[in-house]
């Protein structure tokens, strides 16, 4: 085996503060986060959502690498050093000693965390015979789209703090994915326990982990919340507890964090940026946190089957002026589905150009000369990705009208809106994604292959052979210049065939009062906690300046 070096507002804003109600009592001991959502699960592996996964992975678990934005590079977890063989088949990883399981009131860990728990956590959604893999759904969209369950041939523990994986061809992006956020150790003496007692949903419910925070309870609606884990492997948290409070209004968080109801919230309204940058009591902090947002069709259904009808709705739109209507211009046009930050992005800016003539002609060669009916479904929720979709959706309504072609806003409820574009209900959808990883596939196998169609990422519900060939291709080989050849030419049929159009990328914020401290900006692998807390002693001081 080869040793693998460790690489890797505004006046309308202030005049609406009346109306928000007596301010909740301040949490001192803790840090209050305004969340635009419920989490759909508290386990990752069941989700794509990026809210959830804010409030979940980082806080609750650990994965066996990590990847540090800061310096770009993989970094130990739960695993304190690997070796890969030379023939990419074979991973080994040395687990870190005397990490503890959370201990709370429906559980207590006998033994601190080994291989076992390893061997658990991955052939739950590894082995469909797993006692736990069809509890909550049984879905795991992300090792499905990715085909990670298909790659790993055997996953065993030689030795109690050793875990070896075996795969059946090389994936170069293997290390990448196994730092996402979905790739968690969950406790196997909790699921043992659980399955003992007839309650093996509860797993997903009322999670155990060994991440600086562990679960206390949920409101729907209301809020999550964590209390520290004093026995957390890097240290005890700065912060006693951790409260998500469930916001789903970007305008109500603004007004949560001005009248000090939350700490820090996300997702900033675009037009309130340059106000709270100007404030003295508001930190705001910005990364370029690789997105995309993008126009999806369904290619199942007519007329949407045919590749140029896509490429005329694809001329029809100016994203230059999406850009500074639904972005307030903190976003950049995006020419490719893959963002500025990636290393294999090919910008084909030319491919979805805004031009009507063009995209009038593209119809009447497809045989709608005089135009059709569509839907566009619009998120019913605020993303990193889109802050704003149903203004987005009403800006293409109207481009599209002037080529012919009526478009009806469509949007509901965010669960029933989950489930029906799962079923695939919908013409086309304003929809994005977030890398979970560092590596370029991060955006194409998870939701742009047949896999991903299986695995309902795959919004487009597009499945080409050729793209999936190029795709797979690019992992099997750890040669950069390979790759990057191989996403060139993927990239290059994604704009032929125009299953989606790459809209933007956009800038992340997010605001913070200015007695928080070691609030760093939202990176690749998420929020993280672990360090951050409230001087509420600056505010008091502030109030008599």
């Amino acid at each position: 085996m080869t040793k693998v070096k460790r690489f890797f507002a505004s006046a309308p804003l202030l005049l609406t503060l009346s109306a928000c109600g007596p301010a909740l009592p301040p949490n001192t001991n803790g840090v209050l986060y305004c969340s635009e959502g419920n989490p759909e699960s508290f386990n990752p592996q069941m989700v794509t959502s990026a809210t959830t996964l804010d409030m979940t992975s980082l806080q609750l678990y650990d994965t066996l690498v990590e990847y540090d934005a800061a310096k770009g590079s993989l970094q130990p977890g739960l695993a304190t050093d690997w070796q890969i063989s030379d023939d990419g088949h074979t991973y080994e990883f040395t687990l870190r000693e005397n990490v503890a399981f959370h201990h709370t009131d429906y559980f207590t860990p006998s033994r601190p965390f080994n291989a076992e728990d390893v061997l658990f956590s991955f052939q739950r959604w590894l082995d469909p015979e797993h006692p736990y893999h069809s509890v909550s759904g049984g879905r795991y969209p992300f090792f499905r789209a990715t085909r990670l369950d298909q790659l790993i041939a055997s996953i065993s523990a030689p030795r109690p703090n050793v875990v070896r994986i075996q795969l059946h061809q090389p994936d170069s992006s293997l290390m990448s994915t196994l730092s996402s956020s979905f790739a968690v150790i969950l406790s196997a003496e909790y699921g043992q326990q659980l399955l003992d007692k007839g309650l093996a949903p509860h797993i997903d419910q009322r999670p155990i982990g060994t991440g600086p925070f562990k679960f206390r309870h949920f409101r729907p609606d209301v809020s999550v919340y964590y209390q520290a884990h004093q026995e957390h492997w890097r240290g005890a948290p700065a912060s006693d507890s951790l409260v998500f409070r469930i916001t789903p209004s970007n305008h109500k968080r603004m007004l949560m964090l001005l009248t000090g109801d939350c700490d820090i919230s996300p997702y900033p309204p675009a037009r309130d940026i340059a106000w709270l940058q100007q404030r003295d009591d508001m930190n705001v902090q910005q990364s370029l946190s690789p997105n995309t947002a993008f126009w999806a069709f369904n290619t199942e259904v007519p007329p949407f089957d045919n590749p140029l009808v896509r490429k005329a709705l694809s001329h029809a739109i100016d994203r230059d002026a999406l850009i500074h209507s639904v972005y307030h211009d903190h976003a950049v046009r995006a020419d490719s589905i893959l963002p500025h930050t990636s290393w294999a992005q090919l910008a084909l800016p030319d491919a979805y150009q805004y031009d009507p003539e063009k995209a009038r002609a593209l119809l009447a060669e497809a045989g709608y000369a005089d135009g059709f009916s569509m839907d566009i479904w619009a998120l019913p929720v605020q993303r990193s990705y889109n802050p704003n979709p149903r203004l987005m959706a009403e800006q293409i309504q109207s481009y599209l009208a002037q080529i012919g072609v009526t478009a009806n806003i469509v949007s509901y409820e965010w669960r029933s809106f989950r489930r029906l574009l799962a079923q695939g209900k919908h013409d086309s959808v304003l929809i994005g994604w977030s890398a979970d990883h560092s590596d370029p596939d991060n955006f194409f196998r998870p939701i742009l292959t047949c896999a991903a169609k299986r695995s309902i990422n795959n919004r487009a519900l597009w499945c080409n052979a050729e793209f999936d060939a190029l795709v797979t291709a690019a992992i099997r080989t750890t040669d950069i210049s390979k790759r990057q050849l191989l996403y060139e030419r993927a990239q290059k049929l994604l704009a032929e065939q125009v299953p989606i159009v790459p809209l933007a990328h956009s800038i992340r914020y997010q605001v913070s009062r200015r007695t928080v401290r070691n609030m760093l900006p939202p990176s690749l692998s998420g929020i993280r906690f672990h360090a951050v807390y409230s001087d509420h002693g600056l505010m008091e001081e502030a109030a008599h300046d």
